[in-house]
């Protein structure tokens, strides 16, 4: 069974993942850098540099969120590159663009409410591909793969950071009590959504990382898929081309 925010509602995953987002969007970026002491930050800018040696110049950014790994991604375009973020999530892409408003990056940044499994755009259309913490939330993991496949040229770049799952002592072990005991009592304080913050240790749990999200990638159909744990394993990117 899906691992999904709200046990007790009926409707499907994608759904809940929708009214959960929304729900924490306004506390979601201070959330992030807290939880993380700041190491999310890190993270990005080490899966964007990926990018820097393909220069793209039409980037697609899954569950973009708030537009921090959409931003992030310019650091390894080209000067004129275009990007579109795609989210299920009103609440998110509202915050993120009043932060592309800020920054003067309207003109190179468009935001766009969509399915992640069903993308509105033709084959072959994309430079790179990528995804920051938000493959973990699909309903249906290979369909939004294959979607992320079908739009990426060939040649082109995927690029995924996601959680994963220490394995070595004591990481392993401190990682667990963190998600497990820490992680719901801060998300809940601050965010005020309990259900988001129990999701998320959940999530990961249930994700195939490592070999096994390789392996899924190859079934998919991309080629020289690669990957690169980070931090003792509390996050990893995954590479691929078509």
């Amino acid at each position: 069974m899906s691992v999904v925010p709200y046990k007790d509602d009926a409707a499907g995953k994608k759904s809940q993942v929708a009214t959960m987002f929304n729900s924490i969007a306004g506390k979601y970026d201070f959330l992030n850098h807290f939880l993380s002491v700041g190491t999310d930050i890190y993270w990005r800018r080490k899966a964007v540099g990926e990018l820097k040696q393909l220069r793209p110049a039409r980037i697609l950014d899954i569950a973009t969120g708030t537009a921090d790994f959409a931003i992030e991604t310019l650091r390894a375009a080209t000067p004129d590159a275009q990007v579109t973020g795609v989210d299920i999530s009103e609440g998110m892409l509202e915050v993120g663009r009043r932060k592309l408003q800020a920054k003067g990056l309207t003109n190179r940044i468009k935001l766009e409410l969509g399915d992640s499994e069903n993308l509105p755009f033709p084959d072959d259309h994309f430079d790179a591909v990528t995804a920051s913490f938000g493959v973990r939330n699909f309903e249906n993991l290979k369909q939004g793969l294959t979607e992320m496949r079908r739009v990426l040229r060939p040649g082109g770049k995927l690029v995924i950071l996601e959680f994963s799952k220490p394995t070595a002592f004591p990481m392993k072990q401190a990682y667990n009590f963190y998600f497990q005991h820490i992680l719901p009592v801060f998300g809940k304080l601050i965010s005020k959504d309990q259900a988001a913050y129990t999701y998320l240790p959940e999530s990961v749990q249930a994700f195939p990382d490592g070999p096994d999200f390789l392996a899924i990638l190859s079934q998919v159909g991309f080629i020289t898929p690669a990957w690169q744990p980070l931090t003792f394993g509390i996050s990893s990117i995954y590479t691929a081309h078509k």
